[in-house]
Formats: C-alpha cells, sequence, structure tokens
C-alpha cells in the first residue's frame, strides 16, 4: 500500500551532513551529558533523584530558550516537565514526549552500578569496560553505556536536546511549533498523568504527539510505531494446609498449592499462548488492509531472535508482530516454599494481561473471574479465614493491580504519512513501521484528554536489557536518534 512505503527521495542532505558533523566535534560533550543524566537515580524509590532530575531538565529546556516550567502532578506525584518554542509562520504544533523515571533496580543483580554508568564493548554485561574518557573521539559505534535508564527514556531525552543544539548550531529553523513533556512515573504506569494532562489540556494543545519511548525493531531499521497495547497485572494466590507440611508424611494427601498453581495456569492459558477464556478476544477490534500490509513489509527477524535468545521453539505461527495484534497473558513470576522437602502452605502466581483495542481493564476482571468461578475456583479479594479455607477445594485470591486500554493510531491519516517520509528521510531507508508495540504505555491518555494523534518514535536498541538488570544504550542508537530528531524539527509538514 502507498502509505507505507518510503519513496527513497531522501530530502534536505545537507542538513544530514551539517548534524552528523557538529555530532561529530561533540561525541565527548553529548555521551557525557547522557552519562551525567543516567547517574541521577530518578526512581520510584528515589523522590529525590526524581526531583532532581526534573529540576535539571528544566533548567536544560530554559538553557536553550524554550518557555519551560514544571507542571505539579497530584500528591505523591513527581511534576512534568515543560517547555514550548514557537517558530514564525509555523501551520503545526508537535509535543515530544519521554520520561525521566526508570524501573526499580535491585543493585544485586547488576554487573556494575545502576547509577555509575560504565561503556562496554559491546552488549554483554561481561564485555569489556571502556575507559571512553580517556580516548579521544569518534567513538565506537557499537559501544554500549550501561545504567539504568540510559535507554528507557534518557537517550530519546538527550537526542532530542543534541538535535536541537546541532540545528541551532547551524543556523536551521524548526519548521513546527515545539513542545515537550517529560514525565516522571511512566513506570508506575503514570497515575497522575491524566490529573495533569486534564489541568493543562489548553497548554498542551498540539497537532501531534511523538513518544520518544521503546526499542526499534529487531532489525535495526528505524521504527515507528503506531500504538500501545494496554494492560492489567494480577497477583494470584492459591491455598494449601494452613502451615507448611512434611512432603513424605503429608504428599498425595494433602493438596499441594504449587500444582494448584499450575492447573490454574493451565486453564487460562495453552502452550502456544492462547487465552482459553471463552470469548476473551471478542472485543479485540481486528487489524487493517494497512496494519495488515505493515506487517508484511516488515524485516525477518525470527531465526535470528531465535539463535540470540537460545529458543528451541516459539508460541504461535503468526510471527512476532502479527502475535503483538492479539492479547496476552504473561506469566512473570511463580513463588511456593523455600526449597525445603515440605508441601507448602501457599502459591503465587504473577500475571500480566497485554491488551488491544477495544479491549478494557474493567471488562477483563469480569472475563476472568466468572471463567474461573465456573472452572470450580472460590475467587477472593482478601486474605481468608480458616473456615474459608475448609469450605473450598480450590481458592484463588486475586489482587488486581492498576491497567489502562490499548490505542492504535490509523496509520493512512496525512500526519501518519508525514511522520513515515520524515524518519525514512533522516534514516536514507525505509523504515521499520508497526501498529503497535508489544509493551505497554499508557498513551491512550493522551488521545483521551486531549484528543491529539500519538505516534511512538523509539530510538534504543533491541537488545537494551529495558527493565532488567544491566540496561544499556548503544552508541549509534544515540548517533541516529539525533539525526532522526533533527528531521522531525525542521522537515515535517503535512
Amino acid at each position: 500500500m502507498a502509505m507505507l512505503a518510503w519513496t527513497g527521495q531522501a530530502h534536505g542532505s545537507d542538513l544530514k551532513a551539517d548534524v552528523q558533523a557538529w555530532r561529530s566535534a561533540h561525541e565527548r560533550q553529548i555521551i557525557n551529558h547522557l552519562t551525567e543524566l543516567t547517574a541521577i537515580p530518578s526512581v520510584a524509590a528515589r523522590p529525590d533523584g526524581l526531583a532532581k532530575m526534573a529540576t535539571r531538565l528544566e533548567a536544560e529546556l530554559k538553557a536553550r530558550g524554550f518557555a519551560a516550567r514544571l507542571l505539579p502532578g497530584p500528591a505523591g506525584s513527581p511534576p512534568a516537565v515543560f517547555g514550548s518554542l514557537d517558530t514564525a509562520g509555523a501551520k503545526r504544533t508537535v509535543v515530544f514526549y519521554a520520561h525521566y523515571d526508570g524501573q526499580p533496580v535491585d543493585p544485586a543483580t547488576w554487573r556494575t552500578d545502576p547509577f555509575d554508568p560504565v561503556m562496554k564493548a559491546g552488549p554483554g554485561a561481561q564485555a569489556a569496560t571502556i575507559d571512553w574518557q580517556g580516548r579521544a573521539p569518534p567513538y565506537d559505534p557499537e559501544w554500549r553505556l550501561f545504567g539504568r535508564a540510559a535507554s528507557d527514556d534518557k537517550s530519546s531525552i538527550v537526542a532530542f536536546l543534541a538535535a536541537f543544539d546541532a540545528l541551532r548550531a547551524k543556523g536551521q529553523k524548526p519548521a513546527i511549533n515545539i513542545k515537550v513533556f517529560w514525565e516522571g512515573e511512566e513506570e508506575l504506569n503514570s497515575p497522575g498523568l491524566r490529573s495533569t494532562l486534564e489541568t493543562n489540556r489548553d497548554l498542551l494543545k498540539a497537532d501531534l504527539w511523538l513518544i520518544g519511548d521503546g526499542p526499534l525493531h529487531q532489525s535495526r531499521s528505524p521504527t515507528l510505531y503506531f500504538g500501545a497495547r494496554g494492560n492489567v497485572d494480577v497477583e494470584a494466590t492459591v491455598y494449601g494446609p494452613s502451615r507448611p507440611l512434611h512432603s513424605g508424611h503429608y504428599g498425595n494427601w494433602a493438596p499441594n498449592p504449587a500444582m494448584l498453581a499450575v492447573e490454574l495456569i493451565s486453564e487460562l492459558r495453552d502452550p502456544d499462548g492462547r487465552i482459553l477464556i471463552p470469548d476473551f478476544s471478542a472485543d479485540v477490534r481486528a487489524a487493517s488492509p494497512a496494519e495488515r500490509a505493515a506487517i508484511d513489509h516488515l524485516p525477518s527477524v525470527e531465526e535470528e531472535l531465535r539463535e540470540e535468545y537460545s529458543l528451541g521453539r516459539t508460541e504461535g505461527t503468526e510471527g512476532l508482530a502479527a502475535s503483538t495484534m492479539r492479547p496476552a497473558l504473561n506469566i512473570v513470576g511463580l513463588r511456593a516454599g523455600d526449597g525445603a522437602r515440605a508441601i507448602p502452605s501457599q502459591a503465587m502466581v504473577s500475571m500480566d494481561f497485554r491488551l488491544v483495542p477495544d479491549q478494557t481493564p474493567e471488562r477483563v476482571k469480569d472475563q476472568v473471574e466468572a471463567y474461573l468461578t465456573s472452572k470450580g475456583w472460590k475467587v477472593i479479594h482478601g486474605d481468608p479465614d480458616a473456615a474459608t479455607r475448609r469450605a473450598n477445594g480450590k481458592l484463588v485470591k486475586l489482587d488486581w493491580r492498576g491497567g489502562y486500554p490499548a490505542l492504535r493510531t490509523p496509520m493512512d491519516a496525512p500526519f501518519a504519512k508525514a511522520v513515515i517520509a520524515t524518519v525514512g528521510d533522516a534514516a536514507g531507508r525505509r523504515p521499520a513501521v508497526l501498529p503497535t508495540m508489544g509493551g505497554s504505555v499508557p498513551i491512550y491518555l493522551f488521545s483521551d484528554v486531549l484528543k491529539a494523534p500519538i505516534v511512538v518514535l523509539p530510538i534504543a536498541n533491541h537488545d537494551n536489557n529495558q527493565h532488567a538488570p544491566n540496561e544499556n544504550a548503544r552508541i549509534q542508537n544515540l548517533w541516529d536518534g539525533i539525526v532522526t530528531y533533527a528531521y522531525l524539527m525542521t522537515r515535517l509538514d503535512w
């Protein structure tokens, strides 16, 4: 389909050369900038780190001529960082979004301190450490900077600021009115975001939001996502005896909650990941012709990924990208007993449901609970007393946590075609265009509250250990991101 095709007619080659020349002359400063931001512990457990990061980013925008300020959130929420810069004659306003918070960390699981960034020669945490500050540029583009939030999302923030600096240094004028919105609690599912958007509805009016989050396609192609899945998490606790029992004396007689947990899982999903709840997909919006065509145009990566991840099999038959178009049930944690030869008292299963349009968290909760009840489970929401445990052989406590719906933006709209063309021109090749990101980001709020279209613009490497120990940012991805942002600021038009 025409809307998916990048014409291959790159424009503004002088712009690309100018930006790359500026970047080449400032590699040390750019990486040092990313290092400094990564060293700030802007995670939920460190309110002081979040406050420091917000203040630093506000100052960065003001130093570049933006009208910048902090937008307070509800009590307990860190502020959002807002900036605006108008361009005379511009007919479009675009908001550049990223989040400045990172996932929680357990330092014991990292090879190095997550807030003392180090450069390594390759993607593995065991790769050789590089004294990059003791070396002269140019730096090896395959090096990785290791640290929490280095790629998710501080690389996007640094790439945006560096692109703006390059344009200003080369006398290049933006073609759009620019707004910036950087939030500080995305990794907590953005509980205060709706309030902040509603309070600042007029301030945040725009023709388009570009979301600088998520990883590139595994082919390393420049990437655009036109949506993201929603999610809802649940912690399921199943019960056995009131206290642990000797597995020899009581095994085969006292029900084992670990086995009950396995039964629960097998009743909810099959080995190919298909959710077994009847009519669970009844609300799911079918893929449009444009979305199916986008998936068909993607580079093939699955054999390489099977090798990289040492996979003996994969789930389903439709392929990786197409699998993100349907809902998913992931088992993200299993806990029972302590390794002693005893029947445990209880077992816990942590699950996340990844939702697609037009599912809602509320509807999913109702479907799950009704289905488990039909399978003989007694569903409760608080800790059971002894009488409740005695009265029910299949007892499960469900603790639902958060949740928000998915969003998909039309891929054949004029703004969509313009973004695809601009990103393709910046890279000099066809971007990977995906209907939805497999991960979940609460971008539905921008559409719900502000009625604005959204496109997700990732720059991070796909193998960045996002949300995991030893998160890292590949240097070439940062360089490419700078060029992409420069093109979007100066060439985006529809």
